[in-house]
C-alpha cells in the first residue's frame, strides 16, 4: 500500500491563464459579440451594438466566476499493490474530499499517467456537498519493467455554461513498480549451496578474539559448560558464553547487461529474459534462507558495500527481495566492453555459490569468467545462445559471432563452471534441474596414507571412476537412489585391515578386492551407483577431488 497522502488544490493561476482556458464554445461567442459590435458601428445599428456586448460579456463572466471560485477540496491516491510483476494489474483508487462548508459544482478528475500504462483515466464527479467525499478506481497494467510515477491529480472546473475549463493540479505523486517476472524453481541442490558454505562459515563469537566474548546472564536451562567463569566472578552473578551464530550459506547472481552481448529488444528479448531469470533466482535462493547479492557487469553490487559483503538475506530476506526486484526493474543495457569490472569485484576470495547469466560470450570474455570461477566456491552459468536469438523474432546481432557457442561452454567447462545453453523458449526452471542434474558435488576421497582427505584430483575420467581404480581404493559410497555422498560416503577402513574391507559393524564379512568392481553386498555404491558428471571440475571449493564409483 503506498499512499500519496492529502493535499489542498495548489494556489489559482493569473487571470491570463484563466482566459487559455476558454472552450471553443466560450470562443465562439467571444468572437460572435465583437464581430456584431463592428458591424453595429459600420451599420449604425445600436441593437446590434448591445446584442454584441451580451454575446461578448457572457464568456468573460464565466471565466472571473471560475478565476474567483474558492472550493478548498483534497485529494489521495492508493496503489494495491505498489509494486507489481510485468503483465499484472495494479489497482489505483482516487478519493476526493471538500473540505470548504460550500458545495461544488461539477468536477472532472484526471490522473496523468505514462502512456506505456494506457490512456489517462478521467472521472466526471456530480456536485459534492460540503465535507462529502468521493472516491473512484482504475486499473493500470504494463508489459514493460520499470519505475513509473503516476500523477500529479488534475481537477478540471467548469462553468454551467461550458464556456471556460480551468485545471488545477495537486503536487502528489506516486510511483509504481513493475518488476520482472519471477518464476517458481523447484527446490533442487545445487553445488556450494550447503549452510554455511564460503564466508559464511566464519562465526562472530566475539569482537577481538576468544577471550573477548559477550556474556550474559545465566538462565534456566543453558549449559553449565558454557559458563564464562572470568565475567561470572566480575559480575558477581553466573554468566555464559553468547550463542553462536548461525551459518549462512552466500550466493552471488551475475546478470552480463553488456548491450553487445544481448539480441533485440521487448518483453520476449533475450536481455529480458536473462533479467527475469536472475530474478527468480535471487527470490529463490532468499526463500531458501541464503545471503544474496547482485553484481553485474559493471561491478555494481547491491546490497551496496557493507561490513558483511553487500549480502542482504536472513531476517529481513522480504525486505532484500524488494530492494533486489526494485534494482532489476530498472536495470538497462551498459555499455562496457567486457566483464573485467566483474571479475575485479568477485576476486576478493571465496564467494560461496555463484550463479550468472552471460550473454554472448567471445573467446576473451569466457577466459575472464572462467578466472571468476576460481575465486569461488561453485559457479553455474547459463549462457545465451546468441544465432537461436539473433534469428528470432526482431532479433539483430550486433556481435561478430565468431566463438562456436559449444566452444564457449567447452571453456568454461574446462574452468570448473556448469554451462548451460539458453535459447529462444527455454523455460529456467527445466534449465535448474538440468543444473542439478549436471552439478555433483565432489567428495572427500580417502587419502593413501590413511588421514585425512586428498586435496588434489586423482587422474581419470572426468567423474573421478579411472582415477580411483588407477590409485587402488574404492570410490566413495553414495545412498540408493541419490546422486549424492550419505553420511558413509567416503569413510576409510580402519588401520590395519585390507583395501575394501568392511568396517566392524557394518554386519558384512568383508569387501571387494582392491581393484575390482564392487557387488551389491559389498558396497551401496554398487547397488544405486554415482552418475558420471557429463561436464568435468575442477573440484569443489575446498580443492577435494571430485568422487566416483570404482
Amino acid at each position: 500500500m503506498s499512499d500519496g497522502g492529502s493535499r489542498s488544490a495548489p494556489e489559482r493561476s493569473g487571470l491570463r491563464a484563466a482566459l487559455s482556458g476558454l472552450t471553443t464554445r466560450g470562443r465562439s461567442f467571444l468572437a460572435a459579440g465583437l464581430a456584431a459590435a463592428v458591424c453595429s458601428y459600420a451599420l449604425g445599428q445600436a441593437d446590434l451594438l448591445r446584442v454584441g456586448l451580451l454575446l461578448a460579456s457572457l464568456p468573460l463572466v464565466c471565466v472571473v466566476v471560475l478565476y474567483r471560485t474558492r472550493y478548498r477540496v483534497s485529494g489521495s491516491r492508493t496503489l494495491s499493490p505498489a509494486r507489481v510483476p510485468a503483465a499484472a494489474e495494479s489497482q489505483v483508487r482516487l478519493r476526493l474530499e471538500n473540505v470548504s462548508r460550500l458545495p461544488t459544482g461539477v468536477l472532472m478528475l484526471q490522473d496523468r499517467v505514462p502512456y506505456v500504462l494506457g490512456p489517462r483515466p478521467r472521472f466526471v464527479l456530480d456536485r459534492v456537498e460540503a465535507g462529502g467525499r468521493r472516491e473512484v478506481s482504475y486499473r493500470v497494467r504494463s508489459d514493460l519493467r520499470g519505475r513509473f510515477p503516476l500523477g500529479p491529480l488534475q481537477l478540471r472546473l467548469s462553468d454551467p455554461f461550458g464556456m471556460c475549463e480551468l485545471s488545477r493540479s495537486f503536487h502528489a505523486y506516486d510511483t509504481l513498480m513493475v518488476v520482472p517476472r519471477v518464476e517458481p524453481l523447484p527446490p533442487v541442490r545445487l553445488v556450494g549451496d550447503a549452510s554455511g558454505y564460503g564466508d559464511g562459515r566464519q562465526r562472530s563469537l566475539a569482537l577481538a578474539g576468544e577471550d573477548d566474548v559477550i556474556p550474559r546472564g545465566y538462565r534456566h536451562g543453558d549449559d553449565l559448560r558454557r559458563v564464562h567463569w572470568r565475567s561470572t566472578a566480575r559480575y558477581g552473578e553466573l554468566m555464559v558464553r553468547r550463542e553462536e551464530q548461525p551459518q549462512k550459506a552466500r550466493c552471488t547472481v551475475l546478470l552480463d547487461t553488456r548491450r553487445t552481448a544481448h539480441f533485440g529488444a521487448g518483453p520476449d528479448s533475450a536481455f529480458e529474459w536473462a533479467v527475469s531469470a536472475a530474478a527468480s533466482t535471487a527470490t529463490h535462493l532468499l526463500e531458501r534462507g541464503f545471503s544474496v547479492r547482485l553484481l553485474t557487469d559493471a561491478g555494481t553490487s547491491v546490497p551496496g558495500p557493507d561490513g558483511v559483503g553487500g549480502y542482504g538475506g536472513g531476517t529481513d530476506s522480504a525486505d532484500a527481495a524488494g530492494l533486489l526486484l526494485d534494482t532489476l526493474a530498472v536495470v538497462e543495457h551498459s555499455e562496457e566492453p567486457g566483464l573485467s569490472r566483474a571479475y575485479d569485484v568477485l576476486r576478493g576470495g571465496n564467494e560461496g555459490l555463484l550463479i550468472a547469466f552471460f550473454g554472448d560470450l567471445d573467446e576473451e570474455q569466457a577466459a575472464v569468467a572462467g578466472r571468476m570461477r576460481q575465486r569461488t566456491g561453485a559457479a553455474v552459468a547459463f549462457v545465451l545462445d546468441g544465432d537461436a536469438w539473433a534469428s528470432g523474432p526482431g532479433g539483430i546481432r550486433l556481435t561478430g559471432g565468431q566463438t562456436p557457442l559449444a566452444e564457449r561452454l567447452r571453456l568454461l567447462h574446462e574452468a570448473g563452471w556448469k554451462a548451460l545453453p539458453v535459447s529462444p523458449g527455454d523455460a529456467l526452471a527445466d534449465l535448474w534441474r538440468q543444473a542439478d542434474r549436471a552439478a555433483v558435488p565432489a567428495q572427500r576421497a580417502p587419502s593413501a596414507s590413511g588421514g585425512g582427505a586428498a586435496r588434489s584430483a586423482v587422474p581419470g575420467t572426468p567423474d573421478g571412476t579411472a582415477g580411483h581404480a588407477a590409485a587402488g581404493r574404492p570410490g566413495p559410497r553414495a545412498p540408493a537412489g541419490s546422486a549424492y555422498g550419505g553420511p558413509d560416503a567416503g569413510r576409510r577402513s580402519p588401520v590395519g585391515m585390507p583395501p575394501g574391507a568392511a568396517a566392524p559393524g557394518d554386519g558384512k564379512p568383508g569387501g571387494p578386492p582392491t581393484g575390482a568392481a564392487p557387488t551389491g553386498n559389498g558396497s551401496r555404491a554398487g547397488r544405486a551407483g554415482v552418475p558420471r558428471d557429463p561436464w568435468p571440475t575442477g573440484g569443489d571449493s575446498d580443492g577435494t577431488a571430485a568422487g566416483g564409483t570404482s
